[in-house]
């Protein structure tokens, strides 16, 4: 099945207001899905037998912090983030990208994180990688049965991977920079 195809099976089933977008134009198609649907949306994905996406292969976050001109030209975009998760049917050998873009700031409030809903009840896998998009680009994810850091130490202070990060000069006395 293709993205194409997906993309219409997915509007006829919760319509344009969850399935936001279908961005075909790249080498990569990408299903863009409003965040506080993503569990939801997954776990038709992967229990509608002709589906099938039984395979998390990949879920990352992604910090678009300043516009890029190269990226700008393909496709428009403001700050935000994304969630980015790569999905595989072994029964019926396609895959699908699927997005969710999230604000920098959840209400806009530096330093509150923005959340957006956990499949760890869809694909137990993500529990992994939705600790290591916590830890390194600061996604909150609701619902996550043990949200904690799992590559930062528990005491590091913010998110490694987002642009506007920081490094501090110390940590624990060891220099940083």
């Amino acid at each position: 099945m293709t993205p194409a195809e997906i993309h219409q099976r997915l509007l006829n089933e919760f319509g344009p207001e969850v399935i936001l977008h279908l961005h075909d134009a790249g080498i990569d198609p990408w299903i863009e899905v409003a965040p506080p649907e993503i569990a939801r949306v997954c776990h038709f994905l992967k229990q509608t037998p002709d589906l099938g996406f039984d395979t998390l292969s990949n879920l990352t976050g992604v910090d678009y912090l300043e516009p890029d001109p190269k990226l700008q030209a393909k496709f428009p975009y403001s700050p935000h983030i994304e969630v980015v998760y790569h999905l595989f049917s072994l029964t019926q050998r396609h895959q699908l990208v699927v997005k969710v873009k999230l604000p920098r700031w959840r209400d806009d409030v530096p330093g509150k994180l923005p959340a957006v809903p956990s499949v760890t009840g869809v694909w137990a896998i993500a529990d992994w990688h939705e600790r290591e998009a916590y830890d390194l680009i600061g996604i909150e994810f609701l619902g996550h049965p043990n949200l904690v850091r799992i590559l930062c130490a528990d005491d590091w202070v913010g998110h490694p991977l987002r642009k506007d990060y920081e490094m501090p000069l110390e940590y624990h006395g060891i220099r940083g920079r």
